[in-house]
This record gives structure tokens, sequence and C-alpha cells, in this order.
């Protein structure tokens, strides 16, 4: 705990707060702010529609291939940063047969909100789909049986005795998955250096006016994190 916690408090003591409260208001700044947390919260949404479902199915059922499809998704969780950012260029830059087509479709990947917000995906992935798989398997599906020999259908199922049950594991997953979205800065470095993220401009402001510059941009990004992250913890244990 100490070893947590004594980083946090010595920045906050060794921080120069008149700096700081002049820092966010210059416009790049504000910019970075919201470039962070626009294309973490979309990436958030993304994986919540495609990963809330699969997260199901895979604890449900039972399907040929399916520790293959588990191990999978797991994949981003032990490739470092700077491979992720490869693996997106390599796949889905508009040079690619694959990112020509998303270029046509206007999501192009290089230096641009969408290969942040790609970037962002692909390393949340697994926090979000292991919570809530988690999750559904310790629903008893005895109550969805139940439900659905009183007439509910698959879809009812799921959204009024499954998904309710589960809500917790989904409210984490949504959390780690943000969390570790706006966090990302390895793989954006190759793949979208602009929009810069916040992230981004703290490295490039500690490489060009050193520690101070970049200490008091950490010090309102962690702030945002922990307030943001302590709210909804709480929302999610009063509910």
């Amino acid at each position: 705990m100490l070893f947590i916690l004594i980083p946090l408090i010595v920045l906050h003591i060794a921080t120069n707060y008149f700096l700081t409260y002049k820092l966010v208001q210059a416009e790049i700044v504000l910019r970075a702010f919201i470039t962070t947390f626009t294309a973490a919260s979309a990436s958030t949404i993304i994986l919540a529609i495609l990963g809330i479902p699969l997260s199901y199915i895979l604890a449900r059922r039972e399907f040929r291939g399916k520790s293959i499809v588990e191990s999978i998704i797991d994949i981003p969780l032990v490739i470092p940063h700077a491979v992720v950012g490869i693996l997106i260029l390599v796949a889905y830059s508009s040079r690619t047969s694959i990112g020509n087509i998303l270029s046509n479709l206007g999501l192009i990947v290089e230096d641009n909100f969408w290969g942040i917000v790609f970037v962002m995906v692909y390393v949340s992935a697994p926090l979000l789909v292991d919570s809530v798989k988690d999750g559904f398997k310790s629903v008893d599906p005895m109550l969805e049986y139940v439900a659905r020999t009183l007439g509910a259908g698959p879809y009812r199922t799921f959204f009024t005795i499954s998904l309710p049950m589960a809500w917790r594991s989904v409210v984490t997953g949504i959390i780690l998955s943000w969390a570790r979205a706006v966090s990302e800065v390895g793989a954006l470095l190759i793949v979208a250096y602009y929009p810069k993220t916040i992230n981004i401009l703290i490295i490039e402001w500690f490489n060009t006016f050193g520690l101070e510059y970049a200490k008091s941009l950490t010090v309102p990004l962690l702030v945002i994190c922990i307030v943001l992250f302590a709210c909804i913890r709480y929302l999610s244990r009063r509910a």
C-alpha cells in the first residue's frame, strides 16, 4: 500500500500548482484532455456493445474452439505496447487492403482520432470481456431457465435476468477498460501521435521542458481519473 501511495503523495507535495493552473488553461492541453477522454469513451462504448454479448456467450456456451477464442481475447494483455502499435499499422493503415476499405469509410488510422480509438479498443478488450464474463458465470443458470419456462424469450431473459444480476461486473469491466484506454501511450506514439492525447503531451513536454512541466500536467490527469473512478465505485455500491 505504501509503495503505491508514496509516489502519489510526493507528486502532490512537489508539484508547482501555480504552473499547473496556468498550463491547464492552455488550448493545447484542453484539446489533449478532450481527445483522450472522448477516444476512451468511444472505445469503451464499442467494447460494451460488442464485448458484453461475447462475454455472455463465453460464460454460458460450450463449443469447439472456445479455449482458443478466450486465448485470443487475452493476447493484448501480454503484448508490449509498442508491438500493439506495429500490429495496428500493419493491419489497418491506409496502405493495407483492410485499411484502404476503412479509409473509404472515413476510419483513417494513421495520425487520426480513429487510430487512437482502434488502439484503445485493442488494449482494453481483455479487461472488459474477462470481467463481464466472470460476472455472468456468477449468475445461477437455473434463474435463466425458470424465466424461459415462464415464457420469456432469450433476449428478454438476458436483459431482465442475466444482465441486471451481473451488473456489478459489467460496471467493473467498463471502468477498467476506460481507465486502460486513458492510460495508453506506447502504441499511440507509433499509430497516432496526432491528435495528441494528454499522455503523449506529457511525454513531449517532459522531453522538451523537463520534469516540472510534466508533473504539472500529470496532476490534473491523475485527479480526474481518481475522482471519476471513486464516483463510479461509490454510485455502484449505493445502487
